[in-house]
């Protein structure tokens, strides 16, 4: 998975607001725990 570090800092979880970092080939936010998948180096941050 490759996303700028620039992505990352201004992305946030869309159920908390918390900061998302990478874990294997998600991002997980660190207040929640939710993980939301990375397709084709985008991040899908939809709530299901």
């Amino acid at each position: 998975m490759h996303l700028d570090q620039e992505l990352l800092d201004v992305l946030c979880c869309p159920a908390d607001g918390g900061d998302l970092r990478r874990a294997g080939e998600r991002l997980r936010c660190v207040r929640c725990g939710l993980a939301f998948p990375v397709r084709d180096g985008i991040p899908v941050l939809l709530l299901e």
